[in-house]
């Protein structure tokens, strides 16, 4: 397809994931425009690090200093006891500066509007699915709608033209839910941890089996004998896909992870920054295409899928197995530049004499050297480096950045 931005956002915003402070200067530092974030309350990531409320405030500054912004999520369905403490918590976000929040329940939409200035986006989970939905949260005062993952191309389309006073978002890549949007009952069911206020235990991507009423015996479920995991979900993958997306009207691209590594939002927020950088630039193509993608399977993913995007697939379910792949592992952050050598954080085992390969924002990703020398503050030698977040020198002979990453063979 013609590398044509579209009129309606002559720049695509590409949003990326921050489940804590550590991922959310990863995702600016290999080119995220903005991050979406959870504070301790609210948010439906339960079970990530999260942000307090002065992490937030120490988030706002450091992104609005890069020219970056930051969208706080309140996509939780509330109950009556959820609003006590609101009003404060929206007072906080207001002070720090937020540029947005999430919202997806009705009654938290209407109490943000009456109580606070902060721009409101609509999340996924209020399940939008067609333009009249659209133009009625616009005529209610929302900024931004961030389209349900069952609506297709040609819908965003549509609803983009209806609605060119809406900015339009949408998920370009990461995990996919079996449930509508995301809304799901399986987790409290089974295990009291409502997915809908962000405590999912993924029940979906357990293995199962089968009963008929009135019989003992459980019977497994198969599929051409690959597996039982019937309701685990393929990953999205959208890369090759983002000029179709550009023109049909989407002002932000949307990265799933907020429990996924450092490691894993630099890996695929640097292949999306390459790949919308290269469309602006009409450099966008089937060889770019295939090397991103490749980097994309360094980091951890299950099979990937469009989605809904294009309509009806084979298979948006991985029948064979819940447990997510990576070729790559993360094993330590630049810390301090110099010449010859680096200084790094380490965060999995390494010894001298291994190939390590650069992450990098500059030309120097995926090139690799050998470690020759490595040695600790007190400046002893070490052989084998298996302290996490021990603090090494080691060689290197490309200029790379503070921030960049090294990673090894899995």
């Amino acid at each position: 397809m013609t590398n044509i931005i579209s009129q309606k956002t002559p720049k695509i915003e590409l949003l990326a994931p921050a489940g804590n402070m550590e991922k959310l200067k990863t995702a600016f530092h290999f080119g995220a425009d903005a991050v979406y974030l959870a504070g301790k309350r609210y948010g439906l990531r339960a079970f990530a690090d999260n942000f307090t409320d002065e992490e937030i405030a120490e988030a706002v500054s450091y992104a609005h200093a890069l020219g970056k912004k930051i969208y706080v999520t309140l996509n939780i369905f509330a109950k009556n006891a959820d609003f006590e403490d609101l009003a404060d918590y929206l007072t906080v976000l207001e002070k720090a500066g937020a540029d947005a929040v999430l919202v997806s329940d009705a009654g938290v939409f209407s109490f943000v509007k009456k109580r606070c200035g902060l721009p409101v986006h609509i999340s996924t989970q209020a399940n939008t699915t067609n333009k009249y939905a659209v133009d009625f949260w616009r005529s209610m005062g929302a900024e931004r709608v961030v389209l349900a993952r069952e609506v297709n191309l040609n819908d965003i389309l549509e609803i983009s033209s209806f609605c060119p006073e809406t900015e339009l978002e949408t998920f370009v890549h990461g995990a996919m839910c079996i449930s509508y949007s995301g809304r799901c009952l399986m987790s409290n069911y089974l295990t009291h941890r409502d997915g809908n206020r962000g405590e999912c235990v993924q029940a979906c991507r357990w293995q199962w089996q089968v009963r008929e009423v009135g019989r003992q015996d459980y019977m497994p479920v198969e599929e051409d004998e690959r597996g039982t995991y019937i309701f685990n979900s393929k990953d999205m993958n959208m890369l090759a896909h983002l000029p179709e997306l550009a023109n049909a009207g989407i002002s932000s691209f949307k990265i799933e992870g907020r429990m996924k590594s450092a490691f894993y939002v630099a890996t695929v927020v640097n292949a999306y920054r390459r790949a919308l950088d290269a469309f602006y630039t009409g450099r966008f193509d089937g060889d770019l295409v295939e090397e991103l993608n490749a980097e994309l399977g360094k980091a951890s993913h299950r099979e990937y899928t469009t989605g809904f995007y294009f309509g009806k697939e084979e298979s948006r379910q991985y029948y064979p197995s819940s447990k997510a792949t990576e070729t790559y592992k993360f094993v330590a952050v630049v810390k301090e530049v110099g010449s010859g050598f680096i200084v790094v954080e380490q965060r999995n085992r390494f010894t001298v004499g291994d190939v390590l390969e650069t992450l990098s924002v500059t030309e120097h990703t995926n090139k690799t050297f050998k470690v020759e020398s490595a040695v600790n503050e007190k400046g002893e030698p070490v052989e084998i480096c298996n302290r996490v977040k021990q603090i090494l020198k080691i060689n290197c002979p490309y200029a790379l950045n503070v921030g960049d990453i090294l990673r090894s063979r899995s």
